[in-house]
Parts: C-alpha cells; sequence; structure tokens
C-alpha cells in the first residue's frame, strides 16, 4: 500500500510540473530560487513516458529517501524544492521546516521557506523567516525587499515598516528595480501620490524598459 501510495505522488509531482515556474513576489518573477540543487520539471507529464530511471525514479528515489533519512538536511530541502516547483507550498513548508530544524542558521534554507509562506499568502509568517535570513545575511537585498513585501501585501499593511526596509533594499543598490517598484506601490496605497510618482521616474530612470514601469504606472493610475 505504501508502494502504491509513494508512486501516486510521483505522477502528481510529474504531471504538475508541466509549466509551472515563478512565485508571487516580485522578486521572483524568474523560477524561484531552491535551497537544494534539483531536476529540471519534465517536459512530458505522462509517467508511462518517463524511462526507467529518469525522472521518475529520481523523485521516488528523493521522495523515499526523505523519509527514510529525517536527519538528511540536503534531502529534506530538494524535497520540499520539488514540491514548491508544482505550487504546493504547504507540502514544500513541511519538508523545508525538516530541514530547518536541522541547520536554523542557513541562509538560503530560512530564504525558501520564506517563499513558501509568501505564495501561500501567510505574510506574517514569512516575515518572521525573511527576517531571521537577514539576521544571517543583513545585505541580501531581494531578501530585504521581500521582508518588505510581507508588510505592503497583509491584511493590515504597516507601509511605513515597508519603506523602511524598501529604502534600506535602496541603500544598498539604488537601481534595485524590485524595490523602487515596491516603494511606490507602498507610497501609493498610503496615499502619498507625490512619492509614489518620484519613485516611477526613479523606476524609469534605472530602466526604462522594465516591465515594472509599466505595473507602477498603472497602478497609480488606477485611483
Amino acid at each position: 500500500m505504501q508502494k502504491h501510495i509513494l508512486f501516486g505522488i510521483v505522477g502528481v509531482i510529474l504531471g504538475m510540473a508541466i509549466g509551472f515556474f515563478g512565485a508571487n513576489s516580485i522578486n521572483r518573477d524568474a523560477p524561484m530560487q531552491t535551497a537544494a540543487t534539483v531536476s529540471q520539471p519534465a517536459v512530458a507529464a505522462d509517467s508511462s513516458t518517463v524511462p526507467k530511471g529518469g525522472m521518475q525514479a529520481d523523485v521516488a528515489a528523493t521522495l523515499q529517501k526523505a523519509e527514510a533519512e529525517p536527519q538528511n538536511f540536503a534531502v529534506q530541502m530538494k524535497t520540499g524544492d520539488m514540491y514548491a516547483q508544482i505550487g504546493r507550498f504547504d507540502k514544500a513548508i513541511e519538508f523545508y521546516k525538516r530541514g530547518i530544524t536541522l541547520r536554523p542558521e542557513d541562509f538560503q534554507a530560512n530564504v525558501v521557506i520564506a517563499n513558501a509562506y509568501f505564495d501561500l499568502g501567510k505574510f506574517e509568517d514569512a516575515e518572521g523567516f525573511y527576517t531571521r535570513a537577514l539576521q544571517i545575511n543583513p545585505k541580501d537585498i531581494n531578501a530585504r525587499t521581500d521582508l518588505g513585501a510581507t508588510f505592503v501585501e497583509r491584511q493590515n499593511p504597516d507601509y511605513e515598516r515597508a519603506i523602511r526596509e524598501f529604502r534600506a533594499a535602496l541603500e544598498i543598490d539604488p537601481k534595485h528595480e524590485p524595490s523602487l517598484y515596491y516603494v511606490g506601490i507602498a507610497y501609493f496605497r498610503k496615499g502619498e501620490g507625490e512619492n509614489a510618482n518620484k519613485a516611477l521616474a526613479d523606476l524609469e530612470k534605472v530602466n526604462a524598459a522594465s516591465p515594472l514601469v509599466g505595473k507602477l504606472r498603472q497602478n497609480i493610475m488606477s485611483k
């Protein structure tokens, strides 16, 4: 029975892998950063066409190893990555938590679990792990911007705190496009149209061709 359940999970992972990428965060419009090296998503979803020893075997072996070796940090994080890549962030978190328990001071492990919580819309939980990641590496600009974004997107926003985080990111890199975008959003939602327009102008100066320019302009003009 356990073997049938395992291969059912393998089929779900392979089937859902088609075309999935990205996440809600502006910093992760590209394929998601992961905590471990993982195989590329399958091109074909039909598991019957996967050759023996191919992705199906790799996924099955990883899932089996994750259960058999609860103290193996790398395999717990790799399993979390596989679930994150198909959008099963709840399951990803389950395995990321196992990894975090083993290495609480691992920067990337804290980032990927924060990303998963972000993509589930659990922004307060994401805040905690981005904060921990930044305690480990205070200069990581993407984690700093994503931390700020949690204060913008939550049900009860804290725009002042968000703006502080974006400004801190921009002190590291004044041309960081996601920070410029999100500081404009925060000012706009806070009701400070002049500052929002200034952020838009700054973003245009940095990269007029950035898709974030049109996105920010659309938000500002939507009122």
